[in-house]
């Protein structure tokens, strides 16, 4: 007889205005979801966007619940919320019987800050498709400060393990300033800049 598994939730957002197909094929790789699997997780969900429907159908059509290619886990997805993803973050949050889990995020300010407010782990992925792209700096900054993983397309099973580490020592939001900050830009600054705020 199998063992009931403590639900815990992986949620993954793209976010509201770019594509990033390449995060959500990566999050529906054989090595991510075995990884997800082996980490206790028993819960996947995707918001994909609207260009992103066809790769979510694609491997719901081709991957039937119970089937090996899913690894075990219930796996969900849905385009867009108009009432913001606050729901989806708690469930990842965990708690009343369900373990916490982690957020999967492109790297916008608004979807990075809704996590952190919400105190669950989360993983930045930085979109490469982007002009003018910031969102490098951004995750690259937050993460030396010790408040994400910096997630890369090519490393996500490794990301999802340092979430864990960051699960045990994640600071608190919104940041103490008055911590002394080398780089003299800080986390505002970085902020600002991704925010499109100037001098």
């Amino acid at each position: 007889m199998a063992v009931a598994r403590t639900p815990r939730t992986c949620f993954v957002t793209i976010g509201a205005t770019a594509r990033f197909d390449s995060l959500l094929k990566v999050a529906l790789s054989p090595s991510f979801l075995s990884s997800l699997y082996a980490s206790g997780y028993t819960a996947l969900v995707l918001q994909y966007g609207a260009e992103g429907a066809q790769i979510f159908n694609n491997f719901i059509t081709s991957n039937n619940v119970g089937s090996e290619g899913r690894y075990g886990l219930d796996i969900s997805g849905f385009d867009f919320n108009k009432r913001g993803l606050g729901a989806e973050m708690r469930a990842a949050k965990g708690g009343a019987g369900t373990a916490e889990g982690v957020v999967i995020s492109h790297a916008g300010s608004g979807s990075i800050l809704d996590a952190l407010r919400i105190a669950v782990p989360i993983i930045v992925v930085p979109n490469p498709n982007l002009l003018d792209n910031h969102q490098v700096q951004l995750a690259e900054q937050l993460a030396s400060q010790g408040y994400v993983v910096h997630g890369c397309l090519d490393a996500l099973p490794e990301a999802l393990h340092q979430s864990d580490v960051l699960r045990e020592k994640q600071k608190a939001w919104p940041p103490d300033n008055r911590n002394y900050d080398p780089s003299g830009r800080g986390l505002a600054g970085v902020m600002d800049d991704e925010m499109g705020f100037v001098d």
